[in-house]
C-alpha cells in the first residue's frame, strides 16, 4: 500500500495517526524540559505562564488563559501555586472588579535570568538546530490553525 493509499484509507493503525505522533512529542518534549525546570522549582505549566508574563508584563488572567489556550479553571490553580511560590501576584483590576491582573513578582523576575538558558539547553540536549526548530515550528503552528478551524467546523 502506498502512502496516498494509506492517508486515505482511514487507517487505524497506531502509527499512522498524526494525533498519536503529536502526542508522543508533546511528552516526549515535555519530559526533556523537566530536568532543566526543576532546577528553576517549576513545573512545565508554570513555565509556560511565567513565559508569557515575561514577554507582556501584567496582564489579565482571561489574557493569560487565551494566550496559554487553557480555559480559566487550568490556570486558575497554576496561578495560586505561583502565587504561593511568591512568583506572581494577582489583584483585581480597579477599572473592572471582575477581572484579575497578574504579574511577576520581584523573584519572579530574578527567575528570568535563570531560566534563560532553557531554550538553549533543549536545544542542545535535542540536537535541533536554530532553522530546523523554526520550521518545525510554524508547521506545527500551522497545523494547530487548520485543526482548530476543523474542530470549529465540526461542533
Amino acid at each position: 500500500m502506498t502512502d496516498q493509499e494509506t492517508e486515505g484509507s482511514g487507517s487505524l493503525l497506531l502509527d499512522d495517526q498524526l494525533c498519536f505522533a503529536l502526542y508522543a512529542a508533546q511528552r516526549a518534549v515535555t519530559s526533556a524540559y523537566r530536568p532543566l525546570l526543576e532546577e528553576l522549582g517549576l513545573t512545565y505549566p508554570q513555565y509556560l505562564v511565567l513565559l508569557v508574563l515575561w514577554e507582556r508584563g501584567e496582564t489579565t488572567v482571561k489574557e493569560l488563559a487565551a494566550a496559554l489556550r487553557l480555559d480559566y479553571g487550568t490556570v486558575s490553580p497554576l496561578l495560586k501555586r505561583l502565587e504561593g511560590a511568591g512568583l506572581v501576584r494577582r489583584e483585581r483590576a480597579a477599572r473592572d472588579e471582575r477581572s484579575v491582573l497578574v504579574a511577576c513578582t520581584g523573584r519572579g523576575e530574578e527567575l528570568r535570568e535563570r531560566a534563560a538558558r532553557v531554550p538553549g539547553a533543549l536545544s542542545a540536549a535535542t540536537g535541533l538546530g536554530a532553522a530546523e526548530a523554526a520550521r518545525l515550528r510554524a508547521e506545527v503552528w500551522a497545523l494547530a490553525e487548520r485543526a482548530e478551524a476543523a474542530a470549529h467546523r465540526l461542533r
